[in-house]
């Protein structure tokens, strides 16, 4: 199995020009889920071929190595983690860590054995494996999944930590910005360990890099955009 020095130390900033050339990562004018206008977009559905999700699946499981988390499965939530989870799971087989994979259905089955879980039987402590976490709502579904099954949600990887503040509902319907993040409440209330690939602070950090500033306007929007939404780590 690959050693965890063998992890590149610029593996952030690798990650995020690997992005930005496949054009995953994006820059203009979004709509979050939040309602937010962000200046940066981070689609993972656009890893659309083997050679990208392959080098993508090489990234998650370098900075799993690295990380030293401890885990006895994989767990991909649908439907964006279904894919990653997979990968994942194939590139830690071929570095020697075979381990048993699984996902969930959107719609449980109504034949055969039925239920909404397939793959193999959730069992140990589970890494969950998706693409960004914005407002938590996909990694508490899971969490709920894999405890029903008996099993222990213990980790969550993720390719893009955004570092900003996450909403809540309120009783009348209205959303509140909240001052954590979901990767946050993930770690302080659910108890799980978070490694993301790179942070919004590791998008920063790419974009002030650029040849004669290049992409100086995004850094400027971008930079403002932390400064209004951002967390602190």
């Amino acid at each position: 199995m690959v050693s965890v020095d063998q992890a590149s130390p610029n593996l952030a900033q690798e990650f995020v020009a690997f992005a930005v050339d496949c054009g995953v990562l994006r820059f203009g004018e979004f709509t979050t889920k939040a309602g937010r206008q962000s200046p940066y977009f981070f689609n993972a559905g656009l890893f659309d071929d083997g050679a990208k999700l392959g080098r993508l699946a090489q990234f998650y499981a370098q900075r799993l190595i690295a990380s030293g988390i401890a885990f006895d499965m994989i767990f991909g939530p649908a439907y964006k983690g279904i894919p990653l989870g997979a990968a994942v799971a194939i590139e830690l087989a071929r570095l020697g860590k075979n381990v048993p994979f699984a996902y969930n259905r959107k719609e449980a089955k109504d034949h055969g054995e039925g239920g909404s879980l397939e793959g193999a039987p959730q069992q140990g402590r589970v890494l969950i494996v998706d693409d960004v976490m914005s407002a938590g709502t996909a990694a508490r579904e899971s969490i709920a999944l894999i405890k029903a099954a008996g099993a222990t949600p213990h980790a969550v990887a993720i390719a893009l930590d955004r570092q900003e503040m996450a909403t809540e509902t309120q009783a009348d319907g209205s959303t509140k910005d909240v001052p954590y993040s979901a990767v946050q409440y993930v770690r302080e209330h659910e108890g799980l360990q978070v490694c993301a690939i790179a942070e919004l602070g590791d998008l920063l950090t790419y974009l002030h890099a650029q040849p004669g500033n290049a992409m100086g306007e995004h850094l400027s929007r971008t930079q403002a955009y932390r400064d209004r939404y951002g967390v602190k780590s």
